[in-house]
């Protein structure tokens, strides 16, 4: 068995002290929810803005599977969070923007969207991703 690394990097927000930025075991890389934080200034930004938010979780996303070896086009999987249905379709519109400009293989990442409540008021999405490398 290979062992288990976290993986981090300063080009995504800091994750709370009770789990990583990510966590890759083997060909597996594991990137937990990120929400819409700027990590050059710690702000959290795009507030009321659900396609601002989307991509800047993205980003975020994107930053962490490369410090673990990775990019979106490994990603087999993102799970995203909504508070609120309606966002729905502006989710949706941002997510279609920047993980189809990312999948050169043309294969796009499986998708779940749940609609729950969220760690912070301003927080309209959320999402994580998994990823195999090669």
């Amino acid at each position: 068995m290979s062992d288990k690394t976290a993986v981090s990097t300063t080009d995504a927000p800091p994750p709370m002290p009770v789990f990583s930025q990510g966590v890759r075991k083997g060909n597996i890389l594991q990137v937990s929810g990120q929400g819409s934080v700027d990590p050059a200034s710690g702000d959290f930004v795009f507030k009321g803005d659900v396609k601002g938010q989307t991509t800047r979780v993205l980003q975020n996303i994107e930053a962490i599977l490369k410090a673990g070896g990775g990019s979106i086009d490994d990603v087999v999987m993102l799970r995203v969070y909504l508070t609120q249905r309606e966002d729905f379709a502006a989710m949706n519109e941002a997510y279609a923007e920047f993980v189809s400009t990312r999948t050169p293989s043309g294969v796009l990442p499986s998708r779940t969207t749940v609609f729950t409540g969220l760690p912070l008021p301003d927080m309209l999405v959320e999402i994580d991703a998994l990823a195999v490398l090669s």
